[in-house]
């Protein structure tokens, strides 16, 4: 998803530059609403599940103030290197998003 994101982000940033006299403007605006619908559900989706591994960070934190142990220590660090990559992808996900927002506009005024 991190390498489709990009280059589909890539790809209207470029048409937008070049903004070229043959451009049909109303397919790519109807195109990249919907990309902008998938990549908003990708977005909903990694959002629930960094949030149930936040949430689960901090359940064996405390499990590990309770009961500390080599075991809960390493659940916790488990838990913490999936967490951090998570943490990254939605980071992605929801900037390149908030781009092609402007992007949407940027078509908008071109069409009109």
């Amino acid at each position: 998803m991190r390498n489709r994101i990009l280059n589909y982000s890539q790809k209207i940033r470029t048409l937008i530059t070049e903004d070229k006299a043959d451009t049909d403007w109303n397919r790519v605006l109807n195109d990249l609403l919907i990309q902008i619908s998938f990549f908003q559900h990708e977005r909903l989706i990694h959002l629930l599940v960094t949030i149930t591994f936040a949430l689960l960070e901090i359940i064996s934190i405390a499990l590990c103030l309770f009961c500390n142990t080599i075991m809960t220590i390493l659940l916790s660090l488990l838990i913490l290197c999936l967490l951090i990559p998570y943490i990254r992808h939605y980071y992605l996900l929801e900037n390149e998003v908030q781009r092609m927002y402007t992007y949407y506009d940027r078509i908008l005024e071109k069409i009109k």
